[in-house]
């Protein structure tokens, strides 16, 4: 794996660009930054909060998933949360022009009776709408975990609404190809659960014995899901915090493989690229964004790659 660049505080949501450089946001320093092929840093935006999952929308401006920040502990050259921030006033959902920097709020905490915690990550089908997961927020001197769900919005602010709930602290978030079935991956339960969907924003109610969600896969020992990105034949790749890595499970539940990586909080992938076999990887502990050739191509993503 090639280093693209060091010194970041806390990487995530990487999109790959047409232009050849990545935007990700820095939940830390609560930004969004443009990281260039040659590994310079540009700044696109200051957020506040904790910018979270990032994506290109149909107006070309990004979105953002605003978890409302933590705390961090940073010791030995390992940055990791800590906690809900200080300042924490909830969830968020942000709309950022990337080429001046304006940050406005699409939706708010309370919106549409919607209660937004933490939105972490992000991404939009072929009807102009997103799907968002909302993580929570651990609230440790009150011994308290928030029970969260996931989300379909429009992009034009005009529709919020809790798709699935409850779900168990869900993070990545993606499409298969043909749009027809939505993948979340829970954080502490490791599970990657799959749903049917049925029209845009709606999934069928009783895939399961559980309510929605089918569970697709789950690995053995102490391990903890984080973000994930879709290939072009349909698996999917899921960010593997503890084992350090990158597993590529199959559609039908199956690992394909796994792809090592030197970071404990390895947790965002993207790909890129004329052929999408680029892939572009948070070590996010360590502050890196790392590139290196894939054995598939991505799924190219609405709005970004067609």
């Amino acid at each position: 794996m090639e280093i693209v660049t060091e010194g970041l505080r806390f990487p995530e949501g990487p999109i790959a660009m047409p232009d050849g450089s990545v935007i990700l946001v820095e939940i830390e320093a609560q930004q969004l930054t443009r990281v260039l092929p040659d590994g310079t840093k540009q700044l696109v935006a200051k957020t506040g909060g904790g910018p979270n999952g990032a994506a290109l929308g149909p107006d070309g401006k990004i979105y953002v998933c605003n978890n409302g920040g933590f705390e961090y502990n940073d010791q030995n050259g390992f940055l990791t949360p800590a906690g809900i921030a200080k300042d924490y006033a909830g969830g968020s959902i942000q709309r950022v022009d990337p080429d001046t920097g304006e940050v406005e709020t699409l939706y708010n905490d309370g919106d549409f009776g919607c209660i937004l915690r933490g939105p972490n990550d992000i991404q939009f089908d072929a009807h102009g709408g997103f799907w968002f997961t909302d993580h929570g927020k651990t609230d440790y001197e009150k011994r308290c975990h928030d029970i969260v769900g996931i989300f379909y919005a429009k992009a034009d602010g005009s529709h919020l609404e809790e798709v699935i709930f409850p779900s168990n602290n869900p993070n990545g978030i993606g499409l298969s190809p043909d749009g027809n079935t939505l993948y979340a991956a829970e954080t502490f339960t490791c599970r990657l659960m799959k749903f049917n969907i049925t029209a845009p924003g709606k999934v069928a109610p009783d895939a399961g014995p559980g309510g929605p969600g089918i569970p697709l896969y789950r690995p053995s020992g102490y391990k903890f899901f984080d973000s994930l990105a879709m290939e072009e034949c349909g698996n999917i790749c899921v960010a593997t915090i503890g084992e350090c890595g990158i597993s590529v499970v199959s559609p039908e539940g199956e690992l394909v493989e796994f792809v090592e990586t030197p970071d404990i909080f390895t947790t965002n992938i993207c790909f890129g690229g004329e052929d999408m076999m680029d892939a572009w990887i948070c070590l996010s502990a360590t502050g890196k964004l790392v590139k290196t050739r894939w054995k598939r191509p991505g799924m190219k993503l609405e709005y970004l790659n067609k």
